[in-house]
């Protein structure tokens, strides 16, 4: 059992939460501390304050019954408390209404130790108090706020005010700051595409701002490699296709009875060997990613397939993505010709997934054993199963693919066919929500 299983995994969520939770107990903490500290000591006086001017009245109305009266007129008129006496009255009823606070009993308690008193709140906001004395029965009623705070709750409602307004204000604080990453996230991820998304411009904090400065210097120095490997290999390429065209030119004015063609077709084989290497070293950088359909995509890039064997295409509804359309085509089509070459049925088929497109190339063929699997996507790999028996090529098949579905945020990855062969899997992202600031140009 792990904390994290517990709480959010949002860089958001958990910056919300860390706000949340010190200002919960901060209030909570300060709620309890305010009562159980100030306003029990405030409450505490009040009603000591009470308890004193009651037995005050008593002892003097005792000694002097004369100055009631004046007394009673005294204190309402201080608007302490309303005083009446009910001489004779030997048995005490207690008043109607709520109990009181802890604090007044107390005091209460130490003013009157035989008992002879009760209190209750009037539902009116009024305090009742009733004491029976050698004389009779005292009655003072006086408004509640002299024994207890009644605006203590305003304390809890500012300090809620004040954490709202405090947890609003970092949140869209905080906002912007997540923003910022999205867009580095995002860009990590088109750039990663092959796209060259112009609009991205470091923001957020300085070191959000520093960690994008780094993704923008490492994408210049892969294509600087890129730019380099491709055009080395475009000059090799060149070079060699002069003498290849060479031969070619002497092939053809060799003399008739001089047997060619075995010669021929070693120049065409070294020729598609030549165009592999190239078309891999390039892997279509200079092409930027569009809107596509992968369904339409994927019926171009399997016609050629569907010469050469029994081809099946299951399609739903269009599956809109962005795509670098070329280098798709061809990653599917060097799937679907692969399958093609080693089985008599080939069947294709697009599912459209929650967050992803997959397309699903099966053959019919020998297929390749689980273990060899990776070893296909190899560059170069030849493996030695029955499938590579008399099929031309230069092992960069699988490899081409792979590396263009992985371009494109996705994978490739091979299986057991349910039609007895090999099954070639293409899973490919589907476009998620750009963060703001982050739109295309116009076209």
């Amino acid at each position: 059992m792990r904390l994290r299983d517990y709480t959010p995994r949002g860089y958001n969520a958990r910056n919300i939460l860390i706000l949340i939770v010190p200002m919960i107990v901060f209030v909570v903490s300060m709620s309890l501390f305010f009562f159980y500290t100030h306003v029990e000591q405030v409450n505490a006086k009040l009603s000591r304050a009470v308890a004193d001017e009651l037995s005050f009245v008593m002892r003097h109305h005792e000694e002097k019954p004369e100055d009631w009266d004046s007394i009673a007129k005294a204190m309402s008129d201080a608007g302490l408390m309303s005083l009446t006496f009910t001489p004779g009255v030997t048995q005490l009823d207690p008043p109607r209404g709520n109990a009181c606070c802890d604090q007044l009993r107390d005091e209460m308690s130490i003013r009157f130790p035989q008992g002879n008193w009760a209190y209750r709140y009037l539902p009116d906001d009024f305090l009742t108090i009733r004491i029976l004395g050698p004389r009779g029965l005292y009655e003072a009623r006086m408004d509640r706020k002299r024994v207890i705070i009644i605006t203590a709750h305003i304390f809890i409602v500012w300090s809620v005010a004040f954490g709202v307004l405090l947890l609003l204000t970092s949140y869209l604080f905080l906002r912007n700051q997540v923003r910022s990453i999205l867009q580095l996230s995002w860009a990590a991820d088109a750039f990663g595409r092959g796209e060259d998304m112009p609009n991205f411009k470091p923001s957020g904090a300085i070191e959000v701002r520093k960690a994008a400065r780094s993704l923008l210097r490492m994408r210049n120095r892969i294509r600087r490699y890129a730019d380099q490997r491709t055009a080395m290999l475009a000059g090799v390429s060149h070079d060699l296709r002069t003498p290849l065209a060479r031969l070619k030119l002497e092939l053809a004015l060799a003399p008739k009875d001089y047997d060619t063609v075995p010669a021929k077709k070693d120049i065409e084989e070294m020729e598609r060997m030549l165009d592999g290497y190239l078309a891999f070293a390039r892997g279509e950088e200079g092409e930027q990613p569009v809107q596509s359909d992968l369904v339409e995509v994927t019926r171009e890039a399997v016609m050629a397939a569907s010469a050469r064997s029994k081809l099946e295409l299951v399609a739903p509804a269009p599956v809109p993505l962005r795509l670098r359309q070329l280098a798709m085509k061809r990653a599917i089509a060097n799937l679907a010709n692969n399958a093609a070459d080693h089985g008599s049925q080939v069947r294709v088929t697009i599912a459209n997934t929650p967050g992803e497109g997959i397309v699903t190339i099966e053959d019919n063929g020998p297929g390749i054993p689980p273990e060899n699997y990776e070893d296909a996507f190899r560059p170069f790999s030849r493996l030695d199963a029955s499938r590579n028996q008399n099929v031309s090529g230069v092992g960069l098949g699988l490899t081409i693919s792979r590396d263009t579905a992985r371009a494109h945020g996705g994978d490739v990855t091979l299986g057991k066919s349910e039609l007895g062969g090999l099954r070639a899997t293409i899973r490919i992202p589907l476009d998620t929500e750009r963060p703001r600031g982050m739109g295309e140009e116009e076209d």
